[in-house]
């Protein structure tokens, strides 16, 4: 079996949020041993049919509030996360922050190169 790491950003609708779907997209791109989760169809999988394709692999849960949702709804569904990014968390000691939950700026993309760090680190602690 193929050795990569799964990302299941936030679906939310608040600037961090979007901060957490852009940083997955852009590990996505960046890396092959990356692939990202659609949270909204296992949000809707009811009958837990794609349980199997999301033991495939570690997950690493990218929340954008602290309601954790993304571990929750994973939870839910007997899933096990690896790892848990709260991006109001590692954002809350940065002198940035996104306040769009519909576009980013100059220094919600700074947002995003600080979660795609994060999110690189845990990766390569899971390989």
């Amino acid at each position: 079996m193929e050795n990569k790491v799964a990302l299941a950003s936030c679906n939310g609708m608040s600037p961090n949020g979007l901060v957490s779907r852009v940083a997955v997209g852009d590990c996505k791109k960046k890396q092959d041993n990356v692939i990202s989760i659609c949270m909204g169809s296992t949000s809707a999988d009811i009958k837990c049919e794609n349980n199997e394709m999301l033991k495939k692999y570690p997950i690493i849960a990218v929340n954008g509030c602290s309601g954790g949702c993304v571990n929750k709804i994973l939870e839910n569904k007997g899933i096990h996360v690896s790892g848990t990014i709260g991006v109001g968390d590692v954002l809350s000691g940065c002198e940035v922050s996104a306040k769009d939950p519909f576009r980013l700026d100059d220094e919600a993309e700074e947002c995003v190169k600080i979660i795609v760090n994060e999110l690189s680190k845990m990766i390569d602690e899971l390989m």
